[in-house]
């Protein structure tokens, strides 16, 4: 009895190491991915989020004047320290090159700012108290607390400035946040704009691409193999390509035109490029596939018995397809979706080429500032609201049609 239980007992122990064995090679194998996954996207993603909130530059270049204006509430004027101790923290970095880097930063603030501070500490040097009546001397905006208050701000290790700037926002010398006049707002007009490009595209896809899939379910082995060839031969062409394609056939004298005009003369041409319009045409046929290859996974996995079963007891067609194959495949639909309108966020080489000024979306205005302007606080930032809202759709779908659905075939 006792050898037995003894027996027993060594082979749960040997079951146990061996388990933890296992898992300890799962783990290794799965290794090198996770370490590629950090270094190539969570660490960038990191980095992005932290540059949006965090900025020392103005810290590190005007560190007195940082420290003077810490305890000011931004009502009235400054305290006197602050503007002796801008006269010396200007003079020390105009002498050490420096005050091109901080007028700069200052100027993604508030326009205007980058003139007034470069032009002070030109002649900072030779400012003597009174030394508020020196710095109105050189410009009057000095005695208006916004820009006391925007030093303040931008003064900060880590600001929200970058956030407020991305939401059309401003603000006052206290702190609080006010909305831009309406014709100096910029960013909320993209996001909506791109918000409904993306919801359009996949809607788009989700009408053409749901048909196509059903279709290539329902042929045989040979026909669906060859299907499948001509829906993956757009990923072996470069993305740069197929949108330099869609400009040739959608400009005016492109192919699609020269086929309208065959009908209905010249005057009938129609600007298909350079707009909206292009933007729409390239994104759908560019991400139609993602939309075709999960809907189709999915419906492989559905018996065509249960259709089948569905209209022997009385189902119209239309209502077997309705009531028992769609909700079937409908997990496949919203994954390629999903998919489809994540993709869509965040385009911007097809806008650029195709959509020209009225075809821009949010991702030209993070590749302006990461490339032109070299404002990266504000890019990082319009990408987090941009990262925030892909998380927010995933918990919804997470949430509606469930994470344990989401089973491509």
């Amino acid at each position: 009895m006792g050898t037995a239980i003894a027996t027993q007992e060594s082979l749960a122990e040997q079951f146990k190491r061996s388990g933890k064995r296992a898992r300890r090679g799962t783990f290794l194998l799965v290794l090198p991915l996770l370490a590629f996954l950090t270094l190539t996207f969570l660490l960038p993603i990191g980095n992005m989020l932290s540059r949006s909130i965090g900025d020392p530059t103005v810290a590190e270049v005007l560190p007195r004047t940082a420290a003077a204006l810490r305890a000011w509430n931004g009502k009235g004027r400054p305290p006197f320290s602050a503007y002796s101790a801008l006269a010396d923290d200007l003079v020390r970095a105009e002498r050490e090159g420096r005050i091109g880097k901080v007028a700069t930063r200052m100027n993604f603030e508030r326009a205007g700012m980058r003139s007034l501070i470069m032009k002070t500490a030109r002649v900072a040097s030779t400012f003597e108290p009174p030394y508020a009546q020196a710095f109105n001397a050189v410009d009057l905006q000095w005695s208006d607390p916004e820009v006391w208050g925007t030093l303040r701000h931008a003064s900060a290790t880590n600001t929200m400035g970058y956030y407020v700037s991305a939401l059309d926002q401003t603000r006052t010398a206290d702190g609080k946040w006010v909305p831009k006049p309406e014709e100096d707002q910029v960013y909320i007009m993209l996001f909506e704009r791109t918000l409904w490009v993306a919801g359009l595209v996949t809607l788009l896809c989700f009408v053409l691409g749901y048909p196509l899939a059903y279709y290539i379910a329902r042929q045989d082995d040979r026909t669906r193999n060859l299907l499948l060839i001509l829906v993956l031969l757009p990923f072996w062409t470069s993305l740069l390509v197929r949108t330099t394609a869609w400009i040739a056939l959608l400009q005016t004298n492109g192919i699609v035109n020269d086929g309208i005009a065959l009908f209905g003369g010249d005057g009938a041409r129609l600007e298909l490029v350079h707009n909206m319009t292009g933007t729409l045409i390239a994104m759908t046929h560019i991400l139609l596939p993602f939309m075709i290859l999960p809907t189709y996974s999915v419906m492989l996995s559905v018996p065509p018995a249960l259709t089948r079963a569905a209209i022997s007891l009385g189902a119209t067609p239309w209502t077997a397809f309705w009531r028992v194959y769609f909700p079937m495949t409908l997990p496949g639909a919203a994954a390629g979706g999903l998919l489809v309108f994540i993709l869509a966020l965040g385009y911007y080489i097809t806008p650029a080429l195709v959509g020209g000024r009225t075809g821009q979306l949010i991702s030209n205005m993070i590749q302006f500032h990461m490339q032109t302007s070299l404002n990266w606080g504000l890019a990082a930032a319009l990408g987090g609201i941009l990262l925030a809202g892909v998380v927010v759709l995933y918990v919804i779908y997470a949430r509606v049609i469930g994470l344990n659905r989401l089973r491509l075939g």
